[in-house]
């Protein structure tokens, strides 16, 4: 090893653990990685931000768009809520909610797909008042299944595709994918159907449960006419920024203000409505003026009364809310909504949620206002879980069904060869948007930019590790130390170990950094490149041990009350399976 590869090797593992620890977003750790190795001259500008013009990276951008007016259309979710309900039991509701996602994932984005129909699952488990977390985990490992069958059922195999583009081969077929994707799946299916919900806890989420979840951390104080500070703002009050409890509604009569800011008035009578540690609300009623009424009868039902609502949401890997505290972000301002509590593992974070720090995967429960809804649309920094969530956004289904026809066109032009799949999705969205499916204005926040800085860079970082030679050795130090044991078991730890690098660092991150020394690896043990890179692409996308490593997987990980284990104890069997079919086939197909 080099002095110039051992650095190499120590700045990508510092910036793995810092992955890990969450220093920052990851997406600017990545360009700030990269952006060093330009700097110290590791690898040129050309080279280094070439990710940037990345076919794989700009087909997924495409794809965003796609998957947004889908998820519009709502086309998914009323198949769906037809197809369930049909369901004479459990399983057959499982078997008829797993089966068609896992093909529709083959060419639909799965993280709005599972974002689109969690609610709508979760709300038909509390009308046949049945544990939402037998059928959200499921859910989500079905669609990351499903997305291994083809080019474009999920971004990690069209970042490999890119790659392998960029190191002068073919790059996949459409369907190329799918001689290792479709046993895969199939296997999959049948191990979620059949083992997997005795596996999961019987978690009740319910519409029951969820009544009084809110009296937990709910408070009621009335102003009383000896308050000194009737007719003042809550700001002049010395009602803002208290320590451990959180202004949340005031009732004034039949008035109600919601989300409360520093500037309303506070009169004789009020009845106000607090969050946090509920042990401060004593201090408080010290006041004069000020009495605690232990008896609120706010509720979830009367927040969904009126123009506030009841939000839950989880926070995204890529949010803006990460880094900084819940005041530090003007979330009230931003969104239009209060935080109520914030639960981490399925537990409430006490102390004053101000100064919170939300991280990914944080079960964010809010008092929303009128305009929340849109706000969220714009951000896109946490999804909206809550079965009341949902807005129904075309009266009109002939738009949707318009798209469909359009998708169906770009795909079978990509199937038959006519079009590369860059130049297919261009054209559909272009006709998207001449057709008025979608605005430009709607196209642009529909692109998640956070998410594809993270792969540009992650590129430049997997061009520094092939131009540095630290793939080379790292190829043939792994090759050598695996040499008495065959091929088989060499595949058997390569997939080890891209598998971990995705619950560590998700998925695309992972595949970047892997594929160079795989595609090394390759050329030294006789398996063929294009065998390889299927083999690192679905080894990429097999997250099921951890809410991290898949975005889907932490979409489901509030609304279904999981905690880490469970992931562990349905996910282990799972990634078992999965890992000796790929390896099996690799070997028998590509050697």
């Amino acid at each position: 090893m080099t002095m110039e590869m051992g650095m190499v090797l120590g700045i990508v593992g510092l910036m793995l653990i810092g992955l890990v620890m969450d220093v920052v977003r990851p997406e600017l750790l990545v360009l700030t990685t990269l952006f060093v190795f330009i700097v110290f001259g590791f690898i040129s500008p050309e080279e280094g931000l070439a990710g940037f013009s990345n076919q794989g990276m700009l087909t997924i951008g495409l794809l965003f768009i796609i998957g947004g007016v889908f998820e519009k259309s709502g086309l998914a979710e009323k198949l769906v809520s037809r197809i369930l309900s049909g369901a004479a039991s459990e399983e057959e509701a499982r078997g008829r909610l797993l089966i068609p996602l896992a093909g529709m994932s083959g060419f639909l984005n799965n993280t709005p797909l599972v974002v689109t129909l969690t609610p709508v699952v979760r709300k038909w488990c509390e009308v046949h008042k049945l544990s939402p977390s037998k059928f959200l985990l499921p859910m989500s490992y079905a669609t990351i299944l499903g997305g291994t069958m083809t080019l474009m059922g999920t971004s990690t195999n069209l970042v490999i595709h890119g790659l392998l583009l960029d190191f002068g081969e073919q790059g996949f077929r459409f369907f190329e994918l799918l001689i290792v994707g479709l046993p895969i799946t199939v296997v999959g299916l049948i191990y979620l159907l059949l083992f997997a919900p005795r596996l999961l806890p019987g978690y009740g989420r319910g519409e029951g449960e969820e009544e009084e979840r809110p009296r937990d951390f709910l408070s009621e104080l009335r102003i009383q006419a000896d308050f000194p500070h009737v007719g003042k703002t809550v700001k002049e009050a010395g009602l803002r920024n208290l320590e451990g409890l959180y202004l949340i509604e005031i009732r004034r009569g039949k008035e109600r203000i919601s989300p409360v800011s520093g500037d309303t008035e506070i009169y004789n009578g009020d009845r106000l409505f607090f969050t946090g540690v509920i042990s401060s609300i004593a201090e408080l009623g010290k006041r004069r003026g000020l009495v605690v009424d232990t008896g609120t009868d706010l509720s979830v039902a009367d927040l969904k009364k009126g123009t506030n609502k009841l939000r839950e949401g989880v926070v995204s890997h890529q949010s803006s809310l990460l880094g900084r505290t819940v005041k530090e972000n003007r979330f009230r301002e931003a969104y239009d909504a209060a935080v109520v509590a914030i639960h981490r593992n399925e537990e409430r974070i006490e102390g004053k949620i101000g100064e919170i720090e939300p991280k990914a995967g944080d079960v964010l429960l809010m008092v929303a206002g009128e305009s929340f809804d849109q706000r969220v649309k714009r951000h896109r920094d946490f999804y909206v879980t809550s079965p009341e969530g949902k807005e129904k956004f075309f009266e009109d289904d002939r738009t949707g069904w318009s798209a469909l026809v359009i998708f169906i066109g770009a795909v079978l032009c990509v199937v038959s060869g006519i079009l590369s799949i860059f130049k297919a999705m261009a054209l559909a969205v272009g006709l998207m948007l001449a057709f008025r499916l979608v605005s430009p204005e709607e196209a642009r926040e529909m692109i998640q930019f956070r998410v594809l800085l993270l792969i540009a860079g992650a590129l430049g970082i997997g061009n520094v590790i092939i131009e540095s030679k630290a793939a080379d050795w790292m190829a043939q130090e792994l090759t050598q130390a695996m040499e008495p044991y065959g091929v088989i078991l060499l595949l058997v730890v390569l997939y080890g170990m891209t598998t971990l690098l995705t619950e560590i660092v998700t998925n695309n991150a992972a595949a970047v950094i892997v594929f160079p020394v795989a595609y090394q690896i390759s050329e030294q043990i006789g398996v063929e490149p294009l065998g390889m890179a299927i083999f690192v692409a679905i080894a990429a996308s097999a997250s099921f041990l951890s809410p991290i490593g898949y975005q889907t997987n932490l979409i489901v990980f509030g609304p279904g009350g999981y905690r880490f284990r469970d992931y562990l104890r349905a996910g282990m069997p799972l990634t078992f399976l999965t890992g000796i079919v790929t390896v099996g086939i690799v070997y028998i197909v590509y050697t």
